[in-house]
């Protein structure tokens, strides 16, 4: 209903009356005293000319006038609906809204509760001339909130685009102002000197796969990271969500994303881009694992399984008439009755023996070893040499993306190309960078590295079993999961029996065709013959570059 005409009001009571007002966004509208003191003097001015008292006040603190659910504009929405109030006194039309639809939406709930809207600084009343003058007010904030928004998002695109940071630096990382050359104040981001170590430990940490997120998450806080303190908020731990974000954010390489287009940035990387995508192979890892850390209660478990029908082995106990309890391996298939498995209860310690004797038979001997060796440097050597006119060729088609890349970027700059075709062809460009980058890459280490694994390798092979004997139960179970993928108990007239399925690369190297390969690739050579590794064995490059968990097995043992 309208509201009511002062003659209807006591004339010794003046009519009563809220304000609204909203603090500012920005320090240009602040410095223009439009902060909330100089609001709220205007509109008690205000209510002194409509000879009306002040009953109650809603500040949006930190608010923008550009959402309509704001919480004290919500709530005085409710209070003049329960409460007798003539006058709603606003400092500007676009402190309450800052588009039509919203402005019509709260001038008609004031409406509809009786209440009259009124401005301190702009003639606005429900005279025909007020109400178009606050039709004008309310659709020129709209155009300068949209106007505005498309200038600071113009703004943000061509800083990232030059490499800039937008927005706030992640941990690690501070947002500083320096001096240029013309005294002019100019923001750029930095290392973080207390921070910056850290997160490149974490990420070589997490690289190797011993530890999950959250284990990594307690370590970084036990070793002192914190978050950068503001001047509302004191430095605290990190979250777990941050940590997360950390290892997947490819601004620690190098590149500053902006609306799904990537930019090289200015800012000095705190990791390769190769350890950065070793950090997303084993997040991947992690995530179809589920990542979950197990309470194993042997060493064994998980790595052996029943001969018979291909079940896991499971740890039961049973304690005898003197209380004394032994350990047993059970057949998980037989236990639950999927399968039709008859396998009794093994001994733990029998099997414990049964592997630790396999280790011994399949342990390659040290003439074996030494013909393996010269075989595959041999073919190393000529898979680098092959390889050589390939990756010139990448190089040269690297060469011409980057290219086509800063073109791309500069008729966009000059409004040649629109954003979302920018957006799609550096994606196409950046994917094949980065496959070019890791063949050229893959192509300049690979000597190095696959000969380094070789050694490796043959090293553990040619030694496996006093390695085992040699270490503790939580590393045996390392290199059960390194050398094999299962351990099968076999049960073969009467007596258990173990024989086992390599895992890359040892599957290789513990093949007898491939010992013999050696052999007679090493007979060849000495007889003068010119034979290839390849006459004689078909081997894959990459079972010795690149294997995950030989690499763990080694560091750890």
């Amino acid at each position: 209903m309208p509201p009511k005409p002062p003659a209807t009001r006591s004339p010794h009571r003046p009519p009563r009356g809220c304000w609204k007002v909203k603090p500012p966004t920005g320090s240009g509208r602040a410095s223009r005293g439009f902060s909330i003191p100089a609001q709220r003097d205007a509109n008690l001015r205000k209510a002194r000319d409509l000879n009306a008292i002040v009953v109650e006040e809603f500040i949006d603190a930190g608010e923008s006038a550009r959402k309509a659910d704001r919480p004290e504009l919500m709530r005085m929405i409710e209070y003049v609906k329960t409460h007798q109030v003539a006058y709603c006194i606003v400092h500007k039309v676009d402190r309450l809204a800052r588009n039509r639809a919203d402005d019509v939406a709260i001038h008609l709930a004031l409406k509809e509760a009786g209440v009259m809207l009124v401005s301190a600084t702009e003639n606005i009343d429900e005279t025909p001339s007020g109400m178009l003058l606050h039709g004008i007010m309310s659709t020129i904030a709209e155009f300068y909130s949209r106007n505005l928004a498309n200038e600071v998002a113009k703004g943000m695109t061509q800083k990232a685009s030059t490499g800039g940071t937008v927005g706030r630096a992640p941990i690690g990382y501070l947002n500083v102002h320096k001096r240029d050359e013309l005294g002019r104040d100019v923001p750029t981001v930095i290392p973080d000197p207390d921070r910056a170590a850290l997160v490149r430990w974490a990420f070589e940490a997490y690289a190797t796969g011993n530890y999950s997120t959250s284990m990594l998450h307690s370590e970084l806080v036990d070793r002192g990271l914190t978050t950068v303190p503001t001047p509302k908020r004191p430095a605290k731990s990190p979250g777990l969500s941050t940590i997360q974000q950390m290892l997947s954010n490819p601004y620690y390489k190098g590149d500053v994303i902006f609306r799904d287009a990537r930019y090289d940035g200015l800012h000095e990387p705190l990791v390769s881009a190769e350890l950065w995508y070793r950090v997303q192979n084993v997040l991947t890892a992690h995530q179809v694992s589920g990542e979950k850390t197990q309470t194993h209660e042997h060493y064994l478990k998980g790595s052996v399984y029943c001969g018979d029908c291909g079940s896991r082995l499971m740890v039961t106990h049973a304690k005898n008439g003197k209380g004394i309890v032994y350990p047993y391996f059970i057949c998980a298939g037989r236990h639950s009755k999927r399968t039709n498995c008859v396998r009794q209860a093994m001994p733990i310690e029998h099997i414990e023996r049964q592997v630790e004797d396999y280790y011994r038979r399949v342990q390659i001997p040290e003439h074996i070893v030494t013909a393996l060796r010269h075989m595959l440097v041999r073919q190393f050597d000529d898979l680098h040499t092959a390889n050589k006119a390939e990756r010139h060729t990448h190089a040269v088609e690297r060469d011409r993306l980057r290219d086509e890349r800063r073109s791309l970027l500069h008729a966009h700059h000059a409004g040649a190309v629109r954003l979302d075709l920018l957006k799609e062809e550096q994606d196409r460009i950046a994917r094949r960078l980065a496959f070019l980058d890791a063949q050229i890459d893959a192509g300049q280490i690979e000597y190095d590295q696959a000969k380094a694994h070789l050694e490796d390798c043959l090293a553990l092979a040619g030694d496996m079993h006093a390695i085992y004997m040699s270490i503790d139960d939580s590393l045996r179970r390392i290199c059960n999961q390194a050398f094999f993928e299962r351990i099968h108990v076999y049960e073969i007239e009467n007596a258990d029996r173990v024989e086992a399925e390599p895992g890359e690369p040892f599957d290789t190297l513990l093949d007898p065709a491939i010992h013999a390969a050696a052999l007679a690739y090493e007979a060849s050579v000495r007889t003068g013959e010119d034979v290839t590794p390849a006459d004689v064995a078909c081997l894959n490059i990459d079972t010795w570059v690149g294997d995950t968990r030989l690499e763990l097995m080694t560091s750890s043992v």
